[in-house]
């Protein structure tokens, strides 16, 4: 049988160096801080403040009552029909049962927060000063749109415990002293400590990754957030793609034997790591949320017209004509594979018409045999029956082509759609080839400086340039850019410098 463990309920604060936000000292200096203006910030994080859930999830918990303070939509459900962070729904960048054994640490803290939508800035303690650390904390509980969450070791404190997270509420200016929002409030209530003991507890050595701890700054971005693609980094096979960017791309780019796009990209498809297609799919991951049905709001309707315009521009690039061409370049009829969830309309289309082509021959040919070059889905109205969906396709066997038409048992009002050329696809989701150009025009520039001929390079750089694409496109590559930089930054615990370097500089 195993030992009984003792119970604790709280602890007794150590004062000093502490003052108790709920003493009459505390309260006097709340009174005399929100009167100086430094309070600002407190009164949005106490309005969503919550207790961390588990003695491990400081981070978590300090984290989510930032987000749910700025106001950040997660963009999925917690509960019911409610979106709001949790610390459940901070799982991105490390599984919640390694931090429930081992906790989080200060760069993994950073990445989520950026994972989740927020701008961040990072301070290693021994990177700046503690002036530097008055200044930010001033800006941010002068104001409600910045948060700063401090990571500290507990002994300077005089407080039991190792290494914790806790948001900071306010200042005090005329007493140069911090109140921190204690989330293990089972532990110790919210309390009021001296900026330079703060800055000391800072200054301490994580023992697991054997850097100085220090504070974040967590805001709303002011840019546009991506509509269709965002990077996560849950799974570990993230570091194999890094690899495979950082160290093995740059190498294959130095051939000689590289001298057009079409063998620069056909090598580069064949060097994918094996699980490259699922690999892809993970680290530029489709946001699925509640789309379709009768009960979508007119903001969901826009965000999904917004999605499929994001697409459609994605295949109007001259990039994803070649991509699509060298990935299907050794397949007998890149219509007509197996599908997959994700699938565009054309593909299903396809497929539907090999399927008619081997019933129309009795079945005596295998719908392998088929390949549907082109398709195109049409409404025609029935005898008394409503509008009916047919598509009609052009299948070529051994050589000898024949047209197929197929009516579908269930129609939808949508207008016609042919695919005899590339613009013309009716897509709701990315296939693979979409979620691959998206990749190469989100990597950064310098990522191809290494190759060997120069007008090779120089159209290149051409075809992934930011510069003549649409606005939305646009924006969603470089809001992939910054994520794969700052993802990249976080797996090395180096997420001080969150902004990639420019174009300009070598890597």
């Amino acid at each position: 049988m195993a030992a009984a463990v003792a119970s604790l309920y709280r602890r007794v604060l150590p004062s000093p160096p502490a003052v108790d936000f709920a003493s009459p000292e505390g309260k006097r200096l709340f009174a005399e801080a929100l009167a100086a203006g430094t309070m600002e910030g407190f009164f949005p994080l106490v309005s969503v403040f919550q207790t961390q859930s588990e003695p491990a999830f400081c981070g978590l918990a300090s984290l989510a009552v930032v987000l749910n303070a700025l106001a950040i939509d997660p963009g999925r459900r917690w509960k019911g029909p409610w979106r709001w962070f949790d610390e459940s729904m901070l799982d991105c960048c490390e599984p919640l049962d390694k931090v429930k054994d081992q906790g989080i640490t200060f760069g993994k803290v950073a990445c989520l927060a950026h994972c989740s939508g927020a701008d961040v800035q990072s301070f290693r303690a021994n990177r700046v000063t503690i002036d530097d650390l008055r200044r930010h904390l001033i800006r941010c509980v002068s104001s409600q749109d910045c948060h700063l969450i401090a990571s500290y070791h507990r002994k300077a404190f005089k407080q039991t415990g190792t290494g914790h997270f806790s948001p900071i509420g306010g200042y005090h200016a005329g007493q140069d002293m911090a109140l921190i929002l204690d989330v293990a409030r089972f532990k110790y209530p919210p309390h009021w400590v001296p900026l330079q003991l703060l800055w000391e507890a800072m200054n301490t050595t994580d023992d697991s990754t054997g850097l100085i701890r220090g504070f974040m700054l967590i805001s709303r971005q002011t840019a546009a957030p991506s509509s269709l693609y965002t990077v996560s980094c849950r799974d570990e096979n993230w570091k194999s793609m890094a690899k495979y960017c950082v160290e093995d791309l740059p190498n294959l780019l130095k051939a000689e034997n590289l001298d057009n796009v079409a063998a620069l990209l056909s090598r580069l498809i064949e060097s994918l790591p094996a699980d490259a297609e699922s690999l892809i799919k993970w680290v530029v991951e489709v946001r699925r949320k509640e789309e379709g049905g009768p009960s979508l709001s007119k903001e969901e309707k826009e965000r999904l017209f917004l999605k499929e315009n994001v697409l459609q521009q994605v295949r109007d690039t001259r990039l994803f004509a070649i991509v699509h061409d060298q990935q299907n370049a050794n397949k007998p009829c890149c219509n007509c594979s197996s599908l997959s969830e994700e699938d565009s309309l054309t593909r299903i289309a396809a497929v539907v018409c090999c399927q008619g082509a081997a019933m129309l021959s009795g079945n005596l040919v295998p719908r392998d045999a088929f390949c549907c070059k082109e398709t195109c889905l049409k409404c025609v109205q029935a005898n008394g029956d409503g509008l009916k969906t047919v598509i009609s396709g052009s299948v070529v066997s051994e050589g000898s082509e024949q047209g197929v038409d197929m009516l579908l048992p269930m129609s939808s009002p949508s207008a016609s759609s042919c695919n005899s050329n590339l613009r013309n696809n009716v897509i709701k989701y990315p296939s693979t080839v979409d979620v691959l150009t998206v990749l190469l025009l989100a990597l950064h520039p310098n990522t191809w400086l290494g190759i060997k001929d120069e007008k090779l390079k120089a159209e290149f750089q051409t075809l992934i340039s930011t510069d003549s694409l649409p606005d939305d496109l646009k924006r969603e590559i470089l809001h992939l850019r910054r994520q794969l930089y700052y993802l990249k930054a976080c797996k090395e615990e180096e997420c001080e410098d969150a902004e990639p370097p420019s174009p300009k500089q070598q890597s």
